[in-house]
């Protein structure tokens, strides 16, 4: 039977995932947020 506690002790996670992670969080993404608070911005100057 597999022991998925010490599985999960000696896991190390590939380079290629921590490089797509870096890139996927130091790429700026414009959001829903973001778009709304445009929106905010010009309804308040009147465009």
């Amino acid at each position: 039977m597999i022991d998925f506690e010490e599985e999960l002790k000696n896991f190390k996670p590939s380079l290629e995932v921590e490089e797509a992670e870096a890139a996927i969080y130091n790429h700026e993404l414009t959001d829903l947020t973001d778009i709304l608070r445009e929106m905010v911005q010009d309804m308040k100057h009147g465009i």
